[in-house]
């Protein structure tokens, strides 16, 4: 949001330094971003002043050179090279003595300096219009009429405009800020507040309107009340398009806007004082002599004011002739063919309450994001319709010339109450943790347009202003109170008291923040990629449940991600392309889909991206890369630090987008899928070297953690026992089955499992290979003897020899 310090002035009760107003807007709520200084011309014209030609001779070394002396005003004539055809004595001219900075249409500013041109010493410059900024003209010097004053400096004579813009940053609920007019009505109550002094916003809005005749009426019918639950209008004749006054102009200019003609920069202005969107059309279009706001049928055509053929959508409100017609998509953008143009004469000008959802909706249907639509679709003040009309109205005719020519059309079938709040002082008390005073309360509330109805000992009871549709409940009132008062004010208590809750989803933090502390400490480096993504990454089968988007911003981003496997690779391919090649990446995210219109679903994962080497080669050795066992072990370590054991692992059967991929299964529910990424998709995404996915479902993870009991014990004082088997099996046996096979003999005493060598040999028998396995048994009560520890061995080369056919080799 764009504010003029001239422009808000208009409406101040007293001036206030660009500084000071910069921290009240802050302190206010209404942070500024910046503070620049505006110039309708860059430099202001400072330091150059009008002089007058006294004499012109031919330059002694150059044809097309004239040799001058100028005066201007003070001291004695200055000698001035001059290189313009049209230099003549007697002419009034724009000079820029030596130590002046001019400021050309184009290229860079230039410092007058004495410069020897030719052989000749020249002490300034008799300047053209670009070169001072006036305009592009550059057919010679400037002159000016004869009766201006000597020694006049050039910023007095021209009087360019000079501002002070701040850029504010507002919160979407602050749409009564959205204006001049309504940030003046913040200021000025902070001022009566901190300044102690009665002061009042300058209102715009004069009791002069008045109707020269009722020759052009126009009626106007709301169809679709919910949409339009107010629309006011006027017609005004026989006005003349034209140029906007340089006022005029230099408020727009200064703000940002461009001037196009007096009654477009009219309703422009209304806008940006009062925050209520206007617009004009001509009432020659207005078949019929009728407004319908109405509804029109799905794929409707509409020419818009950019020329555009536009599709309308059956939601889309229009603002139609009384041959249904479309002439405006209402609160969005005008039409073609009922706009102002240069010809125009007679208009009709419309004020109206747009709902703010069906706006909001239709901009982004047709990618419309204009000023009014923005207004629009955070609320405007529907209270406010007519006399920002009237106002608009008046200055038409000041600015344009014509006649009232109606009466004020104003239909408002259901006029809307004001939102009534009771606040308690003890309510205050508590929230703002600041005593305020009721004569204080009232006065800011007061100030900033709120209606008090009642009072009472320990209460006071208020209709919100209709420019604050989001005040509903006495919290919201109390950070009205508190902004004016300032937060900065709020006394720190010397004692804080609080009401203690208990946390009954902690350890969903404390997990999250071990799994990350976890990976961090091995490198990984966590990424936050866009929960939007691209449809064509996925299948007719996966955009079945995916949730797409309404109102996607661009073609590129379409859908919630149904997988976050897309979005990472992303981000891996932006890294490989800047020759980051080994990288570990990881990301705690949400997936989303859908089974059904209102039925949607939010899955949170925790997945790893891994690619390139994870030891570099160095002088101690050899690096290594990335494998899917390495992948694996940090996928276990993860189900381990939340205290998940009980798993099975097997070669996945759903991965689609995955080769060489395994499955991690709790009680048969699939917990984590992980593997090397299939090279259809790297090649979409243009990945030339390997890289490792997993996917962890955290949610589920979750669930299983909470449902099971921390067990704290001491470490075992006896020593475990490790015995090594061999064994030989079939070469297409997966190792999986081995660890299923001994986890069937359900050995109480046996603490791990593992493969540590393969051996394969054609002396081992036609597709046979030898595993050699690690087993670790404990008893934490005493300590095992052989006999107990041959048993148990015996137990599971018995289940490997039958469930296997494994050879034992001994």
């Amino acid at each position: 949001m764009t504010i003029s310090y001239n422009w808000l002035h208009e409406y101040l009760p007293v001036t206030i330094e660009p500084e000071r107003l910069s921290r009240i807007l802050t302190a206010v709520g209404l942070e500024v971003e910046s503070l620049e200084k505006y110039e309708s011309l860059k430099g202001g014209l400072q330091g150059l002043v009008i002089g007058e030609v006294l004499t012109r001779e031919k330059h002694p070394n150059a044809d097309k050179l004239s040799l001058t002396t100028v005066n201007i005003g003070s001291g004695e004539p200055l000698q001035i090279v001059c290189g313009a055809p049209n230099v003549a004595a007697g002419q009034k001219v724009i000079v820029a003595p030596v130590g002046a900075t001019i400021y050309p249409k184009t290229g860079d500013p230039l410092t007058m300096k004495v410069a020897k041109i030719r052989g000749v010493e020249s002490y300034g410059m008799i300047c053209a219009e670009d070169e001072i900024g006036l305009s592009d003209n550059h057919a010679g010097i400037l002159v000016l009429p004869a009766e201006v004053k000597v020694g006049t400096p050039a910023a007095t004579y021209f009087k360019p405009y000079n501002d002070w813009v701040f850029e504010i940053g507002l919160t979407p609920n602050r749409m009564d800020a959205m204006s001049h007019l309504g940030v003046a009505r913040d200021v000025t109550a902070y001022l009566v507040h901190h300044d102690k002094k009665d002061y009042r916003v300058k209102t715009p809005f004069a009791n002069n309107f008045k109707t020269d005749n009722t020759s052009a009426p126009i009626a106007v019918e709301i169809e679709n009340a919910n949409a339009c639950q107010r629309y006011s209008g006027v017609s005004i004749n026989n006005v003349q398009v034209k140029e906007s006054p340089q006022w005029l102009q230099d408020r727009l200019r200064s703000i940002g806007l461009r001037p196009i003609n007096n009654i477009v920069d009219i309703t422009n202005f209304i806008l940006h004082e009062t925050g209520q969107p206007l617009h004009a059309f001509n009432a020659e279009a207005i078949k019929g002599k009728k407004v319908l706001v109405k509804n029109l049928p799905e794929g409707s055509p509409f020419v818009s004011l950019d020329e555009k053929t536009r599709k309308l959508s059956a939601e889309d409100l229009m603002i139609c002739n009384g041959e249904s017609e479309p002439m405006c998509i209402a609160g969005v953008f005008g039409g073609l063919h009922s706009g102002v143009k240069a010809d125009t004469t007679n208009i009709f000008l419309e004020s109206a309450w747009f709902n703010p959802i069906e706006i909001r909706k239709t901009s982004f249907r047709h990618g419309l994001r204009t000023d009014a639509a923005t207004r629009f679709e955070k609320n405007v003040d529907i209270s406010n319709t007519v006399n920002v009309l009237k106002r608009a109205a008046m200055m038409i005719k000041e600015l344009a010339g014509g006649e009232i020519a109606s009466d004020i059309i104003d239909v408002y079938p259901d006029p809307r109450e004001r939102s009534s709040v009771v606040l308690k002082y003890h309510y205050l008390r508590k929230l703002s943790g600041k005593n305020y005073h009721p004569d204080t309360v009232k006065k800011i509330l007061t100030t900033l347009g709120f209606e008090v109805i009642k009072e009472g000992m320990d209460n006071i009871w208020v209709n919100a202003p209709y420019s604050k549709p989001d005040i509903t409940l006495p919290a919201d009132v109390v950070e009205e109170i508190m902004r004016i008062d300032g937060l900065d004010n709020v006394e720190i208590p010397t004692s804080i008291m609080i009401s203690p809750s208990i946390e009954t989803d902690s350890y969903k933090y404390t997990y999250r923040e071990k799994a990350a502390n976890y990976l961090v400490g091995l490198g990984f480096n966590e990424i936050f990629t866009n929960s939007i993504t691209n449809a064509a990454y996925f299948d007719e089968a996966e955009l079945g449940t995916a949730v797409k988007l309404l109102n996607n911003l661009s073609a590129e981003h379409n859908i919630m991600r149904p997988s976050m496997l897309e979005t990472g690779l992303e981000a891996v391919a932006h890294n490989l392309n800047r020759k980051n090649l080994n990288l570990q990446f990881f990301e705690f995210g949400k997936t989303y889909h859908t089974s059904g219109p209102g039925h949607y679903n939010e899955q949170e994962h925790v997945c790893l991206y891994i690619t390139g080497q994870v030891k570099e080669d160095s002088w101690k050795g050899k690096g290594y890369g990335v494998d899917l066992y390495y992948l694996k072990g940090i996928v276990a370590r993860i189900l381990q630090l939340t205290g998940i054991t009980a798993t099975s692992w097997q070669a996945a059967t759903t991965a689609q987008k995955l080769a060489d991929s395994l499955e991690v299964k709790i009680n048969n529910e699939v917990i984590a899928t992980l593997g090397t990424v299939a090279p259809h998709e790297l090649k979409r995404f243009d990945i030339k070297q390997p890289v490792f996915f997993a996917d962890i479902d955290w949610e589920l993870l979750l669930k299983k953690v909470a449902k099971g009991v921390l067990k704290v014990t001491e470490l075992p004082r006896q020593l475990p026992v490790h015995r090594d088997l061999a064994m030989i099996v079939p070469k297409a046996l997966p190792y999986t089955e081995v660890e299923s096979t001994v986890k069937k003999v359900r050995i109480e005493k046996l603490q791990t499992v593992q493969l540590f060598d393969i051996f394969e040999s054609e002396k081992l028998g036609a597709d046979k290979k030898s595993l050699a396995v690690s087993f670790t048994f404990l008893d934490e009560e005493k300590t095992l003897t052989d006999k107990e520890i041959d048993g148990m061995m015996n137990k599971i080369m018995t289940a490997l020899e039958k469930d296997l056919q494994a050879e034992i080799r001994k």
